[in-house]
C-alpha cells in the first residue's frame, strides 16, 4: 500500500513539473540518435577473480567481438586479453589460488556443450574435460586451493556427477556419483556434506544431505503445499547450510540448518524475494542480494557478530557481482545503471577508496541522450498488478504520439529488471516506448504471483500482455495503432501467442528464437535438463497426457490464423529452442500470405554473443519496427548495420 500511495505522489509531482515551461522544453529536444554499430561498440564485461598477490584482476569482454578472458592490474591500464578465440565464446572462471594459470569455459557455436578449460603459464591451453556430447560446469575452489571441483554428466548424459580435481596434476576423483537426478549445488568446505537440489515443480523444490562421510542422504526440507528451498551457501565452519526458502510465505527468506542438531532458523529477510548469500574466502565478509522490486541490492556483514559494512555510494548504477581478494583486503564489484552497463571498480576495504578500471559505454554516446527507466504497475483483467519496466522515448513533442513495443522476458519464471539493456535503449533511442512487461508468472513478486501462470501459457499471461496494450494507451504520448510485441526463448512464444490466439491486438510481432510447438519442445529439452523435465510438464504441459492442451496453445497449429507481419530470429546451434520450431512457424506463416522476415545466424545457439550478429540483429528489428509501425520512414540507422555483415 505504502509502495501504490508513494508511485501516486510521485505520479501527481512529475505531472505538476510537465506544467514548468522548461521542463516542456527540454521534454521536446530530441536526443542524438546513435546507429546500432555505436551501441555495439560498446563493451560487456563480467566476473571477477583476483590473482594471488592481488594486483591483477580476471574477467570476461567482449571488447575484441566475441567473449574472451581478460586480465586487468587493479590499480588501473589496459585490459590485456589470454585467450583470443575467434569463433568460440569464452568465458573466465578464475585465477588458480597459488599461482597464475587460469581455468575457463567455453562451448562450439553457442551448443552449451561447455568444457573447463585450464590457461598454463606459458600460454597454451588444455581440455581439462575432454570427450564429445558431455557438459561441464566448474564447482568451486578448497580454501587451500590444492584441489578444485567440477561437475560433468560424461557417464550419463542426464546426470552431472561431482568430480575433485588436482590443482597440479589436473588428476580427478569422483566425490559424487548422481544417480537419483539430484544435482550436488554446494559442498562444505571440509568436503564432507554436499548439499543437493531436487526440483520438484517449477515453483516446489527440496533439498538434500549426503554426508561423504558415512555415505548417507539425508531429507532436510519436508513440507506441505507449495515452497522453494535451494542452497546458497555452507558457512566457513562447516557447521551449517544456508539457504532461501518461501515456505510461509510470499518472499524467499534466507535460512539456516545447523549440521549437528538439524534445527533451521530463519537468519535474515527483506521485503522481497532474497536471492542468495556467500562467503569471502577467508570467510570475514558475508553477501546477500536482494531483489527489490526489479532492482538489486547488496548487504555486506562481518564477522561472527555480522556487522553490516558500509559500502561505497556511487551515482547512476546498482551494485552486482561482489567479488573479495583472497586476503579479504579489496572488494571488487560492478556498478550497473538503466543508461550505463556494467563497469568494474575495486574498493579498498581499509583506505575506503574506489577505483573504476573499466569504462564500458561508447564514448561516442552521451548517457543524457539514453532513457532512465521507471518502475510502472497497471491492474490486468482480473484486476492483478502487473509490474512492469517502462522506458520513455525522449524528446516527444507535445502531443506527439510514439509507436511502442512490449518485450515480453523469457522463461516462463524470469524477470525483466532495472539495468542497461542495449536493445531497449536503442529502441527507446530511435523513438519507440519500450514495455518490459513482467506478466504473471514472473519471478521476483512472490510466490502467489509466481504460481499464477502454472497450467495457463497461452491464456491469463497472454491477456496481461492485451492489457498492457491498454495501459500504454492510457499514457496519452502512445499511439495505440502502432504497438507491437516482442521477446526472446518464452518471450518469443509469448509473442508467436499473441499473433495466433489474439491476431487484432499488435501491429507487428518479433520472435527471437520462440516455441512454436510446446510438444516438440518438450520432447526434445536438452538430456541435462532431466532433473527439471517434471518441473516442466508440471508448468506448462505433459506432452502425453496433455497433448490436447499443449497442441491448443502452441501457435504453430493456429498459424493460419496470424495475419500481421512477423520477424523470426534464430540460432542454428541452439540447444533448447530447436531450429525447426521456427523454421514451421516461418513457413506456415507465409501460407497466409503475411510478410515474413526469417534471420538465422549458424554460429549462435540460445542467445547471441558474437557483436557481429547482435549488430545485424538490432539493425534489422529496428528496420523491420519502423516499416511497420512508422509508415513511410526508412530505417536509416537499421541498413548500416545490415549491410554490414549477412546471416
Amino acid at each position: 500500500m505504502r509502495r501504490i500511495k508513494t508511485a501516486a505522489r510521485l505520479t501527481v509531482l512529475a505531472l505538476m513539473l510537465q506544467t514548468l515551461p522548461g521542463a516542456m522544453a527540454a521534454a521536446a529536444k530530441p536526443p542524438k540518435q546513435y546507429t546500432i554499430e555505436q551501441f555495439m561498440a560498446t563493451t560487456s564485461i563480467s566476473g571477477a577473480s583476483f590473482s594471488r598477490d592481488e594486483k591483477q584482476i580476471l574477467f570476461t569482454s567482449n571488447e575484441s567481438g566475441i567473449p574472451n578472458v581478460y586480465t586487468q592490474p587493479v590499480g588501473g591500464g589496459k585490459p590485456v586479453a589470454l585467450t583470443k578465440s575467434t569463433t568460440d565464446s569464452t568465458y573466465a572462471v578464475g585465477y588458480f589460488r597459488n599461482d597464475d594459470r587460469i581455468l575457463f569455459t567455453r562451448d562450439k557455436g553457442g551448443n552449451e556443450q561447455n568444457h573447463l578449460y585450464v590457461r598454463e603459464l606459458d600460454g597454451s591451453e588444455k581440455d581439462l574435460t575432454p570427450g564429445d556430447k558431455l557438459k561441464a560446469i566448474f564447482g568451486g575452489w578448497s580454501v587451500d586451493g590444492k584441489v578444485f571441483y567440477a561437475l560433468t554428466n560424461e557417464r550419463d548424459p542426464k546426470f552431472f556427477d561431482l568430480y575433485r580435481y588436482d590443482a597440479k596434476s589436473y588428476e580427478r576423483t569422483l566425490l559424487y556419483k548422481n544417480e537419483n537426478g539430484m544435482t550436488p549445488s554446494e559442498l562444505s568446505r571440509d568436503e564432507r556434506w554436499i548439499a543437493l537440489s531436487k526440483p520438484n515443480t517449477t515453483s516446489d523444490s527440496d533439498i538434500y544431505l549426503y554426508d561423504l562421510q558415512k555415505k548417507e542422504l539425508k531429507h532436510i526440507t519436508p513440507h506441505q503445499g507449495t515452497a522453494s528451498y535451494n542452497a546458497a551457501t555452507f558457512d566457513p565452519a562447516s557447521k551449517r547450510l544456508f539457504f532461501t526458502s518461501n515456505e510461509g510465505g510470499e518472499f524467499n527468506t534466507l535460512r539456516t540448518y545447523d549440521l549437528a542438531t538439524g534445527a533451521i532458523a530463519v537468519h535474515e529477510k527483506a521485503d522481497w524475494d532474497v536471492f542468495g548469500s556467500g562467503y569471502s574466502l577467508d570467510g570475514r565478509f558475508r553477501t546477500t542480494v536482494v531483489d527489490h522490486d526489479g532492482s538489486q541490492v547488496v548487504r555486506v556483514v562481518e564477522g561472527p557478530e555480522e556487522k553490516p559494512v558500509a559500502l561505497p555510494k556511487l551515482p547512476g548504477g546498482e551494485m552486482r557481482g561482489v567479488t573479495f581478494s583472497p586476503s579479504g583486503k579489496l572488494m571488487a564489484f560492478y556498478l550497473n545503471g538503466d543508461r550505463s552497463p556494467s563497469n568494474l571498480f575495486v574498493y579498498d576495504l581499509k583506505t575506503k577508496k574506489t577505483a573504476q578500471l573499466t569504462q564500458s559505454l561508447n564514448k561516442e554516446i552521451d548517457p543524457n541522450d539514453l532513457v532512465e527507466a521507471e518502475v510502472v504497475r497497471f491492474k490486468s483483467f482480473d484486476g492483478m498488478e502487473i509490474p512492469s519496466i517502462y522506458f520513455k522515448p525522449k524528446g516527444l513533442a507535445p502531443g506527439a504520439k510514439a509507436p511502442a513495443v512490449i518485450f515480453v522476458h523469457g522463461g516462463p519464471g524470469g524477470q525483466t529488471r532495472r539495468g542497461y539493456n542495449a536493445l531497449m535503449q536503442y529502441l527507446a533511442n530511435h523513438g519507440y516506448a519500450v514495455l518490459g512487461i513482467n506478466n504473471r508468472g514472473s519471478s521476483g513478486y512472490g510466490k502467489t504471483f509466481n504460481t499464477a501462470d502454472d497450467g495457463k501459457h497461452g491464456r491469463e499471461p497472454l491477456w496481461d500482455c492485451i492489457e498492457a496494450k491498454t495501459y500504454l494507451a492510457s499514457l496519452g504520448h502512445v499511439d495505440p495503432d502502432r504497438i507491437g510485441i516482442m521477446g526472446g526463448s518464452y518471450g518469443g512464444y509469448m509473442t508467436l501467442a499473441a499473433m495466433a490466439f489474439r491476431p487484432e491486438a499488435f501491429k507487428v510481432g518479433i520472435d527471437i528464437f520462440g516455441v512454436s510447438n510446446w510438444v516438440r519442445t518438450l520432447e526434445s529439452i536438452p538430456p541435462y535438463w532431466e532433473s527439471q523435465r517434471k518441473a516442466l510438464y508440471q508448468e506448462i504441459g505433459d506432452p502425453v497426457k496433455d497433448k490436447e492442451f499443449l497442441v491448443a496453445t502452441s501457435p504453430l497449429f493456429h498459424a493460419k490464423e496470424i495475419r500481421r507481419p512477423l520477424m523470426v530470429i534464430q540460432g542454428k546451434n541452439d540447444p533448447r529452442v530447436i531450429k525447426p520450431e521456427s523454421d514451421e512457424i516461418v513457413e506456415a506463416v507465409k501460407k497466409n500470405n503475411v510478410p515474413v522476415e526469417y534471420v538465422v545466424f549458424d554460429d549462435e545457439g540460445h542467445g547471441f554473443s558474437k557483436k557481429k550478429n547482435q549488430i545485424v540483429a538490432n539493425a534489422k528489428m529496428l528496420e523491420f519496427l519502423d516499416k511497420h509501425l512508422k509508415p513511410g520512414l526508412a530505417a536509416s540507422a537499421g541498413k548500416a548495420g545490415a549491410a554490414q555483415a549477412k546471416p
